[in-house]
C-alpha cells in the first residue's frame, strides 16, 4: 500500500488548496506539519519531514510537495539519502524570488543534486514565483520528469486549483 505525504509550502496550503483536497478525498494521505508555516527554517522543515515519515516503510512513500515544499523535499533527499517510491513536485519557487519576498536567506546553497527516487515536476508557464525555464532547471538537476500544464499560475487555490483532478492523474504515475 502506498503512503502519501502532503508537503506544503509557505503558509501551509489552507482549506481551498489542492493539497487539502487530496488529503481529504484520498486514502492513505497524511500531511507533514511544520512549527512555523510563515517564517520557515529549512533545517527544521527537513527534520519535520523526516520525523513525519520515519515510521513508514520508505519504499511505500510518495511525497506530494508544493512550492517551498519541493525545495524541502530536495534538501531532505540530499541530507538523508533515503530511497522512497517517488515524489510529485508542484510549482517549486525560484529561490531568489522567495528569499527576496521573505527578506531572509533560506539555503546555504540550493539543493541541486539528483534525487535518488522517481520524481515528477509539474510547472506552469505563468507562475509568478518561478519562470518555466527555472522550473525546467530544477527538473534537470533533480532528474525529474517534467510536466508543463500551461497557464496555471502558481498551481494553487488562488489560481483555481482546489479540486485538481489532473494532479491526481499525474500522481497515479508514482503510486
Amino acid at each position: 500500500m502506498t503512503n502519501y505525504f502532503i508537503v506544503p509550502g509557505l503558509g501551509g496550503s489552507g482549506t481551498g488548496h489542492w493539497q487539502t483536497y487530496f488529503e481529504n478525498t484520498q486514502e492513505n494521505f497524511r500531511r507533514v506539519t511544520q512549527k512555523d508555516w510563515d517564517s520557515p527554517l529549512i533545517s527544521e522543515w527537513v527534520e519535520e519531514l523526516d520525523n513525519a515519515i520515519a515510521e513508514f516503510d520508505s519504499e511505500t512513500l510518495v511525497l506530494v510537495a508544493h512550492s517551498l515544499g519541493c525545495l524541502t523535499v530536495a534538501e531532505w533527499a540530499n541530507k538523508y539519502k533515503r530511497k522512497i517510491k517517488g515524489a510529485m513536485l508542484v510549482a517549486p519557487p525560484d529561490i531568489n524570488v522567495l528569499e527576496n519576498h521573505l527578506n531572509k536567506k533560506l539555503f546555504e546553497r540550493l539543493p541541486t543534486a539528483k534525487l535518488n527516487f522517481k520524481s515528477i515536476l509539474v510547472a506552469s508557464t505563468n507562475d509568478p514565483w518561478a519562470s518555466i525555464d527555472r522550473a525546467k532547471q530544477y527538473a534537470e538537476a533533480w532528474g525529474s520528469d517534467f510536466v508543463n500544464i500551461g497557464n496555471a499560475g502558481h498551481i494553487n487555490n488562488l489560481s483555481g486549483y482546489g479540486e485538481w483532478n489532473e494532479g491526481l492523474e499525474i500522481l497515479k504515475i508514482l503510486g
